[in-house]
């Protein structure tokens, strides 16, 4: 029986082609929430606690390029949850996701500032069941940047549903983040080999300053 391949052997030559940047870049900083990173909270991830820290400068260089940031949050009716669906039964955890719960407040150093679009979800994808699809198309963007939590959650699927919606899909290494290693680079590897470009965080601040 002939030796194993390693998954960078396994997939070379068929997935992680290249995508690159395109004309307009936008910045979406997704979920970076409190409950994320306040040790003891259910949704404590270590991985995030480092993602807000990476993100302050690559939030800064996207404000002062210009370019469009969209920040997301989760938001569940408070009581009955009943717009969280058949994920909050899976994921009970998620009940926290309500207004006036101090877990669900923004990461003070990543905030939005008032003149930013703040886009509200009650599902992992940012484009599930919201208008960011629209907003990006008509503001001309072709590429997503995307920073924020969870790497195998939240991120994941925004980056497949990103693609399929026409944007190349750049994820900051740096800039992500999860409870656990194993599955932050996993997704990391998926998301690179078939949806779309993990770059570092300098790169992706490289290419904001060039591509708008």
């Amino acid at each position: 029986m002939s030796e194993e391949l390693s998954a960078d052997a396994n997939y070379q030559g068929v997935w992680g082609q290249r995508i690159g940047f395109g004309k307009k870049s936008a910045l979406l900083m997704i979920d970076f929430m409190q409950g994320y990173t306040l040790e003891g909270a259910p949704l404590f991830a270590p991985g995030v606690v480092s993602a807000v820290a990476e993100s302050v400068e690559l939030l800064a260089c996207a404000r002062d390029q210009q370019i469009l940031v969209v920040h997301t949050n989760i938001r569940y009716h408070p009581g009955h949850f009943i717009d969280g669906g058949i994920w909050v039964k899976k994921a009970p955890v998620m009940k926290d996701m309500v207004e006036g719960n101090p877990l669900a407040a923004f990461c003070e150093a990543v905030q939005p500032t008032p003149d930013e679009i703040v886009i509200s979800k009650q599902y992992a994808s940012s484009f599930f069941g919201t208008s960011l699809a629209s907003l990006l198309h008509a503001q001309g963007v072709d590429t997503v940047v995307l920073a924020g939590c969870s790497t195998s959650g939240c991120i994941r699927a925004t980056a497949v549903d990103a693609v399929q919606h026409g944007f190349r899909t750049i994820v900051v290494r740096e800039c992500v983040g999860d409870r656990h290693s194993a599955p932050h680079e996993a997704n990391l590897f998926d998301i690179d080999s078939k949806y779309g470009d993990v770059v570092s965080k300098q790169e992706a601040i490289k290419q904001f300053k060039v591509s708008q």
